[in-house]
Order: structure tokens, then sequence, then C-alpha cells
């Protein structure tokens, strides 16, 4: 199995920002979701079942599970 490496610089402070809670409620349109960028796993995985993201000197395993679940871990 073959591991990829990627390292974030600083300008990729979207990984950086706290998750938010998604709610079944309907919402006021947000105009900064607009600019969010959106990454399909298959990109990032490139058909492999894990990905080592670097990031402020830690390493965080994102894996794709059996069940086609992502995992992300430290």
């Amino acid at each position: 199995m073959t591991t990829t490496v990627l390292s974030l610089t600083q300008g990729a402070d979207a990984l950086a920002r706290p998750f938010r809670l998604l709610s079944l409620k309907p919402s006021v349109s947000d105009s900064s979701d607009a600019a969010t960028r959106r990454v399909s796993s298959q990109a990032l995985l490139k058909g492999e079942r894990e990905l080592v993201i670097q990031h402020q000197g830690s390493e965080y395993h994102l894996r794709l599970t059996r069940n086609d679940k992502l995992i992300l871990t430290k």
C-alpha cells in the first residue's frame, strides 16, 4: 500500500478553521459558503485508501473504510 504525504501551506487556512455542525433547519444563505473550495475524496486519495496530511508539525491520517466512510485521526 502506498501512502501519499501532503504539506499544507500557510494559505490553507480552510482546513484549520473549526468544523460547523449541520442543522436540518433552513438557514440564511451565507456568502462565505460560495467561496469555500470543494475537493472530492477521489481527487485527494487518488485510488489509495489512506492519505497523510502534515499540519503544524503533526501528521493526520485520512482513511477510507471498507464501508466507504472517511476517518481522520492524528
